[in-house]
């Protein structure tokens, strides 16, 4: 039986190995209007709100484009992938399952818009395992910012002291810890296992370790 009163999963890379779909759309994005678009300048955005990545990579690289139009293609590019090109992480179905199973309030907090949420949700069968799912765009900012974690813990009715988020990205560790939570991470492809030495100590290999760490 787990110490926490709650669990707050992250989504894109942490529950869905989706990281890797976001990175493809966005490319074609980008392409599609001649831009670059590297690894070094994804790295500053992964794990923000799709509408301040925008802000953000206008401001970067100088574009003379509306982020808002970036975001709209963008969410309709990934909508259009998620059925078919999402799947779930290792470990994520059994997760889920164990939490569920625990009697204590769980749910999605993610820095997608909820239509992305929903999307994905349905496209792994979760609808009935995960019934409480929040997008930071219900919050004033997004991650490395802690609304969406606090949010999520005031719909729960948790205290955040009490409760354990499970994220992929530094951004995403970042906006946990500043909710005052205790952060596991399982680093995605675009993440090392340094890149969290200064923001959480609970680093893990898979969601499968996370568990076993759980059960303990």
């Amino acid at each position: 039986m787990t110490q926490f009163k709650g669990i707050i999963f992250d989504m894109d890379g942490t529950l869905v190995d989706s990281e890797i779909i976001w990175h493809h759309a966005e490319a074609e994005l980008f392409a599609a209007r001649n831009i670059p678009y590297t690894d070094d300048i994804r790295e500053h955005i992964i794990g923000m709100r799709v509408d301040e990545m925008f802000i953000k990579l206008v401001d970067m690289l100088n574009l003379d484009h509306a982020p808002q139009e970036l975001e709209a293609e963008l969410v309709k590019r990934m909508l259009e992938k998620i059925p078919t090109m999402v799947k779930p992480k290792s470990g994520a179905q059994a997760i889920i399952e164990w939490t569920a199973a625990q009697n204590i309030p769980y749910c999605i907090a993610s820095s997608s818009p909820l239509s992305i949420i929903e999307s994905t949700v349905n496209a792994q069968g979760w609808d009935d395992l995960i019934p409480h799912l929040y997008s930071a765009d219900d919050v004033p900012k997004g991650k490395p910012a802690p609304d969406v974690y606090l949010y999520a813990a005031e719909k729960l009715g948790v205290n955040p002291s009490e409760c354990l988020a499970l994220e992929d990205s530094p951004n995403g560790a970042k906006s946990a810890i500043a909710a005052g939570m205790t952060c596991y991470v399982v680093p995605d492809s675009h993440s090392k296992p340094e890149a969290f030495a200064a923001i959480t100590a609970h680093v893990y290999s898979s969601l499968d370790d996370i568990l076993a760490k759980l059960k303990n």
